[in-house]
């Protein structure tokens, strides 16, 4: 009898033990040096604002689940994408809630990055840290990057139908930042990217109006908006390799057809597109620049958008400009703008376009 207590001690004390051993999740604040964050941000006292789209915050997590911290700075909602060791999970619907995930089991770390979907028109997304078991940075392998300017069709607008059908819930919920063009070449040619576009803006109009700030103007502020707020700082660590530049679809357009629309200025349109590069040479005095035509302007507009950009490369003759022709498509997201599978298509056609601008880049 004796002995069969002393073994039940034992085995009590044993599973104690090992219940002790069982490393406990701990929470990790958005200040915390192991996170990497990309694309626009701005530290707050709440959090990391991820501003403009796919901007994004990974690190290498450890455990068997991660529960991630983010809301939304306002009454509206927000949407990010997901990717654990490379590989997509989803999108996902951020209002003030927190996201959880099951980690595979393994005793290495498991890679998180949490892309925001939406643009910085929509407002900031808040990333408030993390719990998991530990956490360590990712990769700093230094990599090619691509900086890609643009408007609705460069954030993904209109792409992703899988949950909400268009014109249904609000004019964002279809938004895809991380399967529009720009981040799917990236990772097909396995370089970093950042994305700085706004829904209907243009080179020297908008989509609708004639007189509100555009491209070049709100550019320069960290928040893309009306001349307001703190600058964007240059990172010299961060320059990208190739700055993509896709506007022209909203100056073209006719908008609603209800406003008064005036006839296309080519005059103005390629004085402030001159402008705008001669800006960002000034900023970025090696990097290659590429200008993108459109898939959504019409045959007659198309032709007249390419030549006029051929034009505009010729202005810069000692300084490496390519120009990249799109065929127009029969869009099949929301607005005539293009889907998650459209936007595939054009990373496909992009992808040597931008294999080749890469050519002889090199990192120390």
């Amino acid at each position: 009898m004796r002995l069969h207590i002393l073994f039940i001690s034992a085995l009590l004390l044993s599973s104690c033990k090992l219940e002790q051993e069982v490393p406990k999740d701990k929470f990790f604040e958005p200040q915390n040096e192991n996170f990497t964050y990309s694309g626009r941000i701005q530290p707050s006292s709440e959090g990391i604002k991820l501003i403009a789209s796919a901007s994004s915050v990974k690190a290498d997590v450890y455990g068997d689940t991660v529960t991630v911290f983010m809301k939304s700075d306002g009454t509206g909602h927000h949407y990010v994408a997901v990717e654990l060791n490379e590989e997509y999970k989803g999108r996902f619907r951020i209002t003030k809630d927190s996201l959880k995930f099951a980690l595979p089991k393994k005793d290495s770390a498991n890679s998180l990055a949490i892309y925001k979907e939406t643009e910085a028109s929509n407002g900031l997304l808040i990333f408030n840290g993390l719990r998991a078991q530990k956490i360590g940075k990712t990769s700093e392998e230094k990599r090619a990057k691509i900086e890609f300017i643009g408007d609705s069709i460069t954030c993904g607008m209109g792409a992703d139908t899988s949950e909400i059908d268009c014109g249904e819930g609000e004019w964002y919920d279809q938004h895809s930042a991380y399967m529009a063009y720009g981040p799917r070449v990236a990772r097909m040619l396995n370089v970093d990217f950042e994305i700085n576009c706004i829904s209907g803006m243009g080179m020297y109009r908008n989509w609708n109006d004639e007189d509100q700030p555009v491209m070049p103007q709100v550019y320069p502020y960290l928040h893309l908006n009306a001349e307001q707020g703190p600058r964007a700082e240059i990172n010299k660590e961060d320059i990208p390799d190739i700055v993509s530049i896709a506007l022209g679809t909203n100056d073209f357009s006719m908008g609603d057809g209800k406003k008064e629309r005036l006839p296309f200025k080519e005059e103005s349109f390629k004085k402030n597109y001159i402008s705008f590069i001669e800006a960002l040479i000034e900023v970025y005095p090696e990097t290659k620049i590429a200008l993108i035509s459109s898939p959504m302007t019409a045959e007659k507009e198309g032709r007249e958008l390419i030549r006029i950009l051929k034009d505009i490369r010729d202005e810069f003759p000692e300084k490496s400009i390519e120009v990249f022709e799109f065929e127009k498509m029969d869009a099949v997201g929301c607005t005539g703008h293009p889907g998650v599978h459209d936007h595939e298509i054009m990373a496909e056609k992009l992808l040597p376009f931008y294999r080749k601008l890469l050519n002889n880049t090199t990192h120390e």
